[in-house]
């Protein structure tokens, strides 16, 4: 039950991510900004 309950949390953000990003280039850039964020991290 605990496992259905955190896919279905998952699902959701996933689904709250993309309807964020209007397009293709919009999702791109996110991640792009997110691994820029974590490499300056690692550092």
């Amino acid at each position: 039950m605990k496992k259905a309950i955190a896919l279905s949390f998952a699902l959701l953000m996933t689904a709250g991510a993309l309807a964020g990003c209007n397009t293709m280039e919009g999702a791109g850039q996110d991640v792009e900004r997110g691994g820029e964020h974590m490499q300056d991290a690692a550092q």
